[in-house]
């Protein structure tokens, strides 16, 4: 028996998601210290899924809200060693880096403040995640107006010099 679902993951207000898999139960631990490492004043919240032993959700962050609400996306997903972050006060690019060099950290699916569908495969073992939808279907190819417009929006955050 094999039976496809999907799980909706849609950030809090001026939030993101990191969702990745990794392989042992300290990784909630290794990850909150990754992310405090990465970028002062974060704040986060992280669910991550034990798939042996008691199976539980385990949860770790530094803002109680995020913390909770990872915790339940995580339950949601319930798929075998995964994890879900949620960050404020900062971008992915500040902290994935820091992430990937977590030596638990298997893959990561999205880095995304977009709605996110996260395509599942259960069976009579368990879960585990096939991939991401990540925001929505391009509508078309840029413009040199976009092109401008991307430009200016890169520089007016800081991501690029004058």
């Amino acid at each position: 028996m094999l039976e496809l679902k999907t799980v909706k993951i849609e950030a809090p207000k001026d939030c993101n998601v990191i969702l990745g898999t990794a392989h042992f139960i300290k990784t909630v631990e290794d990850l909150y210290e990754a992310l405090v490492d990465a970028v002062p004043n974060i704040k986060f919240g992280i669910g991550f899924c034990e798939s042996s032993g008691p199976c539980l959700v385990r949860h770790e962050g530094n803002d109680e809200e995020l913390r909770q609400l990872a915790a339940k996306k995580a339950f949601e997903i319930a798929c075998g060693h995964s994890f879900i972050i949620l960050l404020k006060n900062a971008y992915p690019i500040n902290v994935l880096d820091k992430i990937r060099k977590v030596p638990e950290v298997c893959t990561i699916y999205a880095a995304t403040a977009n709605p996110l569908e996260v395509v599942i495969a259960e069976t009579a073992q368990g879960r585990g995640i096939l991939g991401v939808i990540d925001g929505y279907k391009s509508k078309g190819i840029e413009t040199e107006g976009d092109i401008k417009a991307r430009k200016e929006f890169l520089r007016k955050i800081g991501y690029k010099l004058g």
